[in-house]
Order: structure tokens, then sequence, then C-alpha cells
């Protein structure tokens, strides 16, 4: 991604496995990583949630999520005190199988570590013509013999988990923000007037 984040700087050895990116109309001023995450928590996608569940239920009959993530392996200890202090969250707080690292009005940035992979989900919001634009970027380590033949396996899984979530956030996002319409556009769809459908021969 090609915005100033601080995941950049705190991820800047890590490989980048995968971006993705929706546009959110409208939204109105001050809109935030928080919204966007309330969101997805009120409208969950169902096919995400399903290929999460097979992937959790694969991970307790392989044993791959028992060890948690030890303080060493964490990027917690890499924190600034500024990143601290501006975090919305306490830096550290669970969030599913993440930890949540830390939550800035326009950037979150979660981490994950089990048998499989390191990895890391980036989220973050940026103001673009007509809205927003919400960033999904994933970056992962290997951690043992697994990982690559894990990536493998669940690449076709992946491209639909991903525009999976997103559409969902989408339609949720226009649900809660509905596009207002402009004092110009009013006008010309106002009866009467030559513009409108309706209006004029």
């Amino acid at each position: 991604m090609s915005l100033a984040l601080r995941a950049h700087e705190l991820l800047r050895d890590v490989p980048l496995y995968d971006v993705s990116a929706v546009d959110l109309p409208g939204g109105g001023p001050g809109r935030s990583v928080a919204d966007v995450r309330v969101l997805g928590k009120a409208a969950p996608s169902r096919v995400a949630n399903a290929l999460l569940g097979l992937r959790f239920f694969l991970g307790r009959v392989f044993g791959w999520d028992r060890k948690p993530i030890r303080p060493e392996e964490s990027l917690l200890p890499r924190l600034s005190e500024r990143d601290r202090r501006d975090s919305e969250v306490p830096p550290g707080t669970p969030s599913g199988a993440f930890l949540l690292l830390y939550q800035f009005p326009g950037e979150a940035l979660g981490e994950i570590r089990n048998a499989t992979v390191h990895g890391w989900l980036c989220t973050a919001l940026a103001p673009a013509a007509g809205g927003y634009r919400l960033y999904l970027a994933v970056y992962v380590l290997p951690v043992s013999w697994l990982t690559r033949p894990y990536l493998a396996a669940i690449e076709p899984f992946r491209r639909i988990l991903y525009p999976a979530m997103l559409r969902r956030i989408r339609r949720a996002w226009i649900a809660a923000y509905p596009r207002e319409i402009r004092p110009t556009e009013r006008a010309a769809s106002a009866p009467g007037n030559g513009n409108s459908p309706r209006g004029g021969r």
C-alpha cells in the first residue's frame, strides 16, 4: 500500500502476501477503522465464517493452534510509547484469533502465530473520491515446513474469503451511511427542471 502507515515501519522486513481494497461510498467526515470493525462484526459474511470455521476445525484436529504466541515472538515490544498512547484499544487486546497490536483512526494491525504461519493483518481506511477506500493487507513469515504447503492449500479459499468479506462490509457501510444527495443533485432532479426525467420535454 502507498499509504503512510505505521505498519510499513514495523513490518519492513516481512514479506507482503496479499492486498485487497474496496471503495466505500459516502460515509461523511470523520469515519475511522473503528467504524469498519463495528460493521464487520455486525454483518459477518456467511462464506467467510464457513471458511474460517473449517480452518479452525482443522487447526484443532492437527494441533496447529495449541501454542499461544509468546511475548518475545510478537511485535508488541516494538511498539513505541506513542503507538501505545495513540491506540484506541489496549495493545495486545484479543480479537478473534488475532492480537490487536494497535488501532488508530486510520489504521489497525492484528497479529497471529501458530504452527502454520506468523501473520499480520493490516486494516487501513483512507479518504477517497466520493467516500473512503478500505485496504486489507496480509503479511506472512514462515514458521516451519508447513508454511509453504499450507499457503498453497488455502490459496483457492483466500480468493473467495477476502472478496466476500469486503463485499459484506461494503453492503453494511452503505446501509449504515446512506449517501447524502448534494444540493446540486436535488436541484437537477426537481420537478420542472429540464434535467429531470419527468420535468421537461
